[in-house]
Parts: C-alpha cells; sequence; structure tokens
C-alpha cells in the first residue's frame, strides 16, 4: 500500500466498501450530526478497522465531499421522479414539494451539501450541476409550453435559491409551517400565462 496511488488505494478492498463507508457515514451524520462524526467511529460502525478508511479517502473531508455529492445524485433522482410522475400539470409544485421533502427527511445531510467548505469540493460540483440541471429542464419546458422566451438559467437559480432559502429556514424552525406553501405559491406565480 505504500507508494500507492490515492486511485489504487480506492480499489484496494474488494466489494462495496466505499458504499458501505457512505452509508454509515450518512447514518452518523444524521444521529450525530457533523461533529460527532469521525473516522474511527466511522470504521467501527461499517465493520472495519479504522486504517482501512485510508484506503479509500485521504481524510474526512474527501468522505464529507463523497458522501455530500451522493446527496445531490439522490436529490436528483428525486426531482426527476417527481418531474415523471407530475406529467405536464403541477411539474413545479412537484419539484419544490420533493425539495423541500428531500431537506426535511435528511437536514444533517441537506446541511452538508451546502456547506462552503465541502460544496466547493469537486466531487460535489458535478452532482449539484446534475440536480440543477433537472430544474433549469423543468424551466424550458415550462417556458416552451407557454410559447414564451424566459431567461431559463436566471429563473432556475432564482427557483433554487427560493426552494433553498425556505427548505434552511424551516429546518431551522425560523419559517413557520406556512412558509413552503406560500414561496410554491409565489414560484408559480412566476410562470402563469401573462
Amino acid at each position: 500500500m505504500i507508494g500507492m496511488s490515492l486511485d489504487e488505494r480506492r480499489h484496494y478492498h474488494v466489494g462495496n466498501l466505499r458504499a458501505r463507508l457512505i452509508e454509515a457515514a450518512r447514518a452518523a451524520l444524521e444521529t450525530e450530526g457533523l461533529a460527532g462524526l469521525n473516522l474511527r467511529a466511522l470504521a467501527a460502525r461499517a465493520g472495519i478497522t479504522a486504517g482501512s478508511v485510508y484506503h479509500h479517502y485521504a481524510g474526512k473531508t474527501e468522505l464529507l465531499g463523497e458522501l455530500a455529492g451522493s446527496g445531490f445524485a439522490d436529490l436528483r433522482r428525486a426531482l426527476e421522479q417527481a418531474d415523471r410522475a407530475a406529467g405536464d400539470g403541477g411539474r413545479l409544485r412537484a419539484w419544490a414539494l420533493t425539495y423541500f421533502d428531500f431537506a426535511h427527511r435528511q437536514p444533517a445531510l441537506y446541511g452538508l451539501m451546502f456547506d462552503p467548505t465541502i460544496a466547493a469540493l469537486p466531487t460535489v460540483a458535478e452532482p449539484r450541476e446534475a440536480a440543477l440541471d433537472n430544474l433549469r429542464g423543468l424551466v424550458a419546458r415550462v417556458a416552451a409550453q407557454q410559447e414564451r422566451e424566459r431567461p431559463v438559467e436566471q429563473i432556475a437559480l432564482a427557483i433554487w435559491a427560493a426552494a433553498h432559502g425556505a427548505a434552511s429556514l424551516t429546518i431551522s424552525g425560523a419559517g413557520g409551517d406556512h412558509l413552503m406553501e406560500d414561496v410554491i405559491t409565489g414560484l408559480e406565480a412566476l410562470f402563469r400565462p401573462a
């Protein structure tokens, strides 16, 4: 193992050890919070030796980056499923409700996904953009249905920011129970034909 590159170390163990570590990290994050997540305890939770973690990750930050990236991948899949289920009507509402549900079911993971240090990691950027692409596509489809030219990128970012802000406020207890519905109603108003 000495002299192995990080990529070689990642593939050293047979099986799904990386997946087990991410699963264990996700569970630990939700139950103990970010401060309580350490590699030694994580290894014990995954049923491996502490040294085995370093065959796959250079350190805690790298593991957290992959965990946040997996969170964005899960969010993207949930948003795609909601979009398919919504069909032509109610796409924006389905997107927003799915986004809020994801944030509320996994608040610690959601917080990690937007942590400034972790969000800057390359392992987070691609899955975050893929999740945002889902929203860009939704905005483009709605604009096409309305036969109106819309600034898709700016609208997608505004919706994402509004949804993120509302989810963060409600998770922290600063937003009332009505905040989610008010934000969704406001977002839907943006798309009503003139």
